[in-house]
């Protein structure tokens, strides 16, 4: 059954990484080619941060507050969304902003540099594009389906909200994608190797087993291949590293479970059935 887990107390979003995040930040201080401009709870920016961990790119941090929208995020990033880059090379420095736009930019650059890619390589362009096609998926149907369920107060609406969510993840997961071969996660000899898709999805993965858990009861569905999936892309070295304290996220996402005014961009789409901006 979905349900509500407390009343809105009023926990402030957080603005700084706590955890193995706030190690990460740490080791990322120094100035580097790239900027990574990002916000400690945000899942978009989560996924371009895994990609930059998992693809071993040079890379500096710079945490900012979304909501408050400072002037050097807007100079890279019109709407003052997360994530950013800037490339601090050139004069003026060029700038980067969608989270799958710059995951295909760093894709792009691991294959040249580091040769740490998520994507299939070149010579199978059918299953980069099966791959594409379950990260559209993810975007256009998962994404969208864990808002509305996190972000709905009507308890019967929310019990269909759910089942949306838990279907939202079976299209991506365990049922149809494992079974052609080219699911979430495809192990590879020694279990270590992430996959696109896998990156594009995992932040939400990790919020469901937190923040939906402890606002609305959820529990993710079971399954051996689908939980030793889970299990495995939440341990993995370059997505923990990108993980904050558990409480930073039921603290940033309290005004989402209770549907606050101005909560943010993402939330006021979903409030008016709208694509996510």
């Amino acid at each position: 059954m979905s349900t509500t887990n407390d009343n809105d107390i009023g926990r402030p979003y957080h603005t700084q990484c706590t955890g193995p995040a706030l190690a990460t930040v740490s080791q990322h201080r120094d100035e580097a080619d790239i900027t990574l401009f990002g916000s400690c709870f945000c899942p978009f920016v989560q996924r371009v941060w895994v990609a930059f961990e998992y693809m071993g790119i040079s890379y500096k941090v710079h945490e900012v507050d979304p909501y408050k929208k400072p002037q050097d995020l807007l100079e890279v990033s019109p709407k003052g969304l997360v994530p950013a880059l800037r490339f601090n090379r050139y004069n003026p420095p060029r700038a980067l902003n969608e989270s799958t736009v710059i995951m295909e930019f760093l894709e792009d650059l691991a294959s040249t540099t580091t040769k740490r890619n998520l994507l299939p390589p070149l010579t199978n362009p059918y299953a980069r594009a099966l791959v594409r096609l379950q990260a559209d998926h993810i975007g256009r149907t998962l994404v969208p389906a864990f808002y509305r369920y996190l972000q709905g107060q009507d308890p019967e609406k929310q019990i269909v909200e759910e089942k949306e969510f838990h279907t939202a993840i079976d299209g991506a997961g365990e049922r149809v994608a494992l079974k052609k071969g080219l699911g979430l996660w495809i192990e590879s000899e020694g279990g270590q190797d992430l996959g696109w898709a896998d990156v594009m999805v995992a932040p939400w993965i990790f919020r469901a087993k937190i923040v939906l858990k402890h606002y609305r009861g959820f529990e993710l569905a079971k399954g051996e291949r689908f939980n030793a999936w889970v299990n495995r892309l939440l341990e993995h070295p370059a997505f923990k590293a990108t993980c904050s304290a558990e409480q930073l996220y039921l603290d940033s996402y309290e005004r989402y479970a209770f549907n606050r005014p101005h909560t943010s961009q993402v939330a006021d789409a979903i409030n008016q059935g709208k694509a996510l901006p």
